[in-house]
């Protein structure tokens, strides 16, 4: 189960961090305009929103198990076909496809993971799906910047991210359904064969209390939003939206930015910010499992709006002095980007888990999608400055907001039914 919701991730890194390797060959060989290569960059967040807000209220619904196996199917038929992807509008098209499908496993394979973790180990597993996210990106923009620009390599480099994806797709045949969210619906023989079978539990189903079924489809949404789960949801729709517009928005146009800012030896840099990605993915499992969530989410966003601060101030500094806190930002950013994974599941109750992952994973999508959107006209009407600025208050809001909402959930039971 780890492993292969670790693949996802790895997936969706990669398949995001290509579109960003490949875009300044594709703007001169398609001839892009400022608006299809934002559109380019943002199609598969677009495609995770709506694969995360649909599917994730289907797995609610119908289970775990049918969705986190046949959403990579698609994933890698999409990922294959970008092969003979040669027009912005059908490269477009497939990409929104992909992001539908990891939509789907954003919603389905953190629950699912969260359903089947022990608690002690929960932080540490949820958490380093993000490293494994960052894993996938940093190798899509290494092999971007050693592949020769041409059209075949280009398009091989888009389509590579179908052998991740198959290989997933063939790990996942047999994954059981969450034990947890059979309880919900009464069928307590088969969670008890589930947990007998994979978990070693020897559990009397007869022994098991009545657990109440799922709500209804129609209100589950509405119970999102009822008292005493509607403030947390309202926290991780902007806690998870304040991180990530400037993340996607950034890392996606990281040539363009440095580009922007003067800076020599771009590939060095570059080799720079890979590093502090992974570094800070790996070292910031550490604060979050022994801070708390809450904590390490409140002062990493304040370092982070420091750092990109800083950058606005100090835009017309020389380049060493720029990557001083683009470098801290990176580092600080892969950290604080782990808990995107564990606080989600950690804040809904099993009947209604997939639905808010995959409402806090869409809603944070849009807001990806609006910022990598934007950047590209923002750098060419505002300049890096005003950029840096207005992302820097982006950041502040997800500080005050975390400042004001953010629950501690690091001992929340995410298989809190009858077993316990």
């Amino acid at each position: 189960m780890t492993a292969t919701t670790f693949g996802a991730n790895f997936s969706d890194g990669y398949a995001l961090g290509v579109i960003g390797a490949v875009l300044p060959f594709l703007d001169t060989s398609m001839g892009l305009s400022g608006v299809w290569s934002g559109l380019l960059g943002a199609s598969a967040l677009i495609g995770l929103f709506l694969g995360s807000i649909l599917l994730g209220r289907v797995a609610d619904r119908i289970g775990r198990q049918r969705l986190y196996l046949y959403n990579f199917v698609l994933i890698a038929l999409a990922s294959a076909l970008q092969l003979w992807a040669k027009d912005p509008a059908t490269l477009f098209a497939l990409r929104l496809l992909i992001g539908f499908g990891l939509g789907a496993d954003y919603a389905v394979g953190p629950t699912l993971l969260s359903e089947f973790s022990p608690q002690r180990l929960r932080g540490l597993l949820l958490g380093s799906l993000t490293v494994l996210w960052t894993v996938g990106y940093v190798a899509a923009n290494i092999f971007g910047a050693l592949i020769p620009e041409t059209d075949l390599a280009v398009h091989l480099l888009l389509a590579s991210g179908a052998v991740p994806a198959l290989l997933v797709l063939l790990l996942r045949i047999g994954i059981p359904e969450s034990p947890s969210w059979l309880a919900t619906q009464g069928r307590y023989a088969e969670a008890t064969r589930i947990r007998r079978k994979y978990l070693k539990q020897d559990i009397d189903p007869d022994a098991a209390p009545p657990v109440p079924a799922a709500p209804a489809p129609a209100a589950r949404y509405r119970e999102l939003f009822a008292r005493g789960q509607g403030t947390k949801t309202w926290f991780g729709i902007i806690f998870y939206s304040a991180q990530v517009l400037p993340y996607f928005a950034i890392y996606t146009f990281t040539a363009q930015i440095l580009g922007t800012l003067s800076i020599g030896d771009a590939t060095a840099q570059n080799i720079v910010i890979d590093v502090a990605l992974l570094l800070g993915g790996v070292l910031g499992l550490w604060p979050m499992m022994r801070m708390g969530r809450r904590p390490f989410t409140v002062h990493s966003f304040l370092i982070l709006a420091l750092a990109l601060g800083a950058m606005a101030v100090l835009s017309d500094a020389g380049s060493w002095a720029l990557m001083i806190p683009f470098v801290i930002y990176t580092f600080v950013m892969a950290g604080a980007s782990n808990v995107t994974q564990v606080y989600p599941a950690e804040l809904f109750p099993t009947a209604l888990r997939a639905s808010g992952v995959g409402l806090l994973n869409g809603t944070s999508r849009i807001a990806s999608a609006l910022g990598t959107f934007l950047l590209p006209v923002s750098l060419d009407t505002l300049g890096v400055s005003w950029t840096m600025g207005w992302l820097t208050l982006v950041l502040l809001a997800g500080w005050a907001v975390s400042l004001a909402w953010a629950p501690e959930t690091r001992d929340t039971l995410t298989a809190e039914e009858w077993v316990h």
